[in-house]
């Protein structure tokens, strides 16, 4: 009982503080508020958090001539606590042996919506954007998608995703090649800031 009248006195001297302490904010602090939640409680964004994210991959055939490097990376943003709208870059290399180079790259916006279950937040969404390059019709794309992230820490998640990508050249050959799509699969590191 004096422990609660205590943490009552405090709250109306400091309620800035007090604020910080309901809704998150700060670490430690009156009443131990930050202390008391757990691990996966801390674990993952808030509202208005910015997120970057970064992944790679790559190919070589047997005699290491001929080789695929490739590179995605997203930025986005919490626009409600549980809504990631953000742009995501992917751009491919392959350099072949006895040709040209060739540069492909791929632009997309997303809007997901992040389940929050601790430490795990699988997450489901739409992308739309443009493929271009050296080897591939410029076009557009579009798509669900699904993933999973992975609180590693307080800020820093590992995540696995697929995008259902369909190309098209105008809004009237959408329904048409929803079907004929591709499965883009990619694994990597994010951070929220």
């Amino acid at each position: 009982m004096r422990k609660t009248a205590l943490l009552l006195v405090a709250a109306l001297a400091f309620p800035g503080t007090a604020m910080a302490q309901t809704t998150g904010g700060g670490a430690g602090g009156i009443g131990g508020t930050d202390r008391m939640r757990s691990a996966s409680q801390d674990r993952g964004p808030r509202l208005d958090d910015m997120e970057f994210t970064l992944s790679g991959n790559g190919t070589s055939n047997n005699d290491f001539d001929g080789h695929q490097l490739g590179l995605s990376a997203s930025v986005g943003q919490y626009i409600y606590p549980n809504v990631l709208a953000g742009v995501r870059q992917s751009v491919n290399f392959t350099d072949v042996e006895n040709g040209d180079d060739l540069l492909n790259a791929s632009t997309r916006i997303f809007l997901d919506y992040v389940f929050d279950m601790g430490a795990f937040r699988p997450y489901v969404g739409l992308i739309f954007g443009g493929i271009y390059g050296d080897n591939v019709n410029d076009t557009f794309a579009a798509g669900p998608e699904v993933g999973l992230k992975y609180y590693a820490d307080t800020r820093t998640f590992l995540f696995a995703q697929t995008e259902y990508q369909f190309t098209f050249d105008d809004a009237g050959d959408a329904g048409d090649a929803a079907d004929d799509g591709q499965f883009y699969h990619t694994i990597g590191v994010g951070f929220n800031f």
